[in-house]
């Protein structure tokens, strides 16, 4: 055999040798991506089945003042989560407390107040550490035009004007005691109610002339009665904290809901309705 026939067939066994490397590569990367792919598949479904489905029904008990905001996102919620159904107890966090220490079944609890949700932590009644979620501030409610010309909180302690004040020992009452403190005055009040809407619907109705309730409230109440800012509310601001309750019926549905008021979303709505960020 010639020199140029043997550099010939070398050539040739080269060429052979790294083309079935090739192919064994190929067929590797091709094994490797498949498996990869299936483990992402895989690992895709495993975290779909981790999280459980919410679904049945979840309640709610919440201070009044969160009325039209949880009222939103609970049928939010509800769009979500087709086949759920919110449920909502509104009124003075005191009494929501209470009810729920009591053995009120319940799965969230949202409180005017951090002195309110101590009423139920204290009792080992949380399933987690109350989160403050939103802060809300003080407003006096006059009549529709301010007819009296109320300007400030020491224009109520005028004997002539009807005002109320929420009971003391709701939030929005021990808020509105620790303002009149802040600037030493003394105020009676023509009565004490219970919750916050309660006090700002004796207003509504002209049976007072005057209301210290939240910010969030006046809004609410659109055109039926005017708002007055007065300066000593920033001393007297209100967080509300949030919490999943120990005996939830429906825990996985607290949590979803609980995380939509926590959401971008949820802080939209309650932002819109006059309430501060935590």
């Amino acid at each position: 055999m010639t020199r140029s026939a043997r550099r010939t067939r070398r050539m040739l066994q080269v060429t052979g040798v790294g083309a079935v490397a090739l192919l064994t590569l190929s067929a590797c990367s091709s094994s490797d991506s498949d498996s990869d792919s299936g483990s992402t598949k895989s690992g895709s479904s495993a975290s779909s089945a981790s999280s459980p489905k919410v679904s049945g029904t979840v309640t709610v008990f919440a201070a009044a003042s969160l009325k039209e905001s949880f009222t939103t996102l609970g049928k939010q919620f509800e769009k979500a989560h087709p086949g759920t159904h919110v449920t909502f107890s509104f009124g003075g966090s005191d009494t929501l407390a209470a009810q729920i220490t009591g053995g009120a079944p319940a799965d969230v609890f949202a409180s005017a107040s951090p002195k309110t949700m101590k009423i139920v932590t204290d009792k080992k009644d949380n399933a987690t550490a109350p989160a403050t979620f939103v802060r809300n501030q003080l407003e006096i409610a006059t009549l529709t035009g301010n007819p009296d010309k109320v300007a400030s909180l020491k224009d109520l302690t005028n004997k002539d004007l009807k005002v109320v004040l929420c009971d003391k020992t709701v939030p929005c009452g021990a808020a509105a005691q620790k303002a009149l403190d802040a600037s030493k005055l003394k105020l009676t009040p023509v009565s004490y109610e219970q919750d916050v809407k309660a006090a700002l619907n004796k207003v509504v109705l002209k049976e007072a002339d005057a209301a210290v309730v939240y910010k969030t409230d006046v809004k609410a109440a659109g055109d039926k009665v005017e708002g007055v800012d007065f300066p000593e509310s920033a001393d007297a601001i209100n967080d509300y904290p949030i919490a999943l309750l120990k005996n939830a019926p429906n825990a996985e549905g607290a949590k979803a809901f609980i995380a939509l008021v926590q959401s971008d979303e949820g802080q939209k709505v309650l932002n819109e309705a006059g309430f501060l960020k935590p």
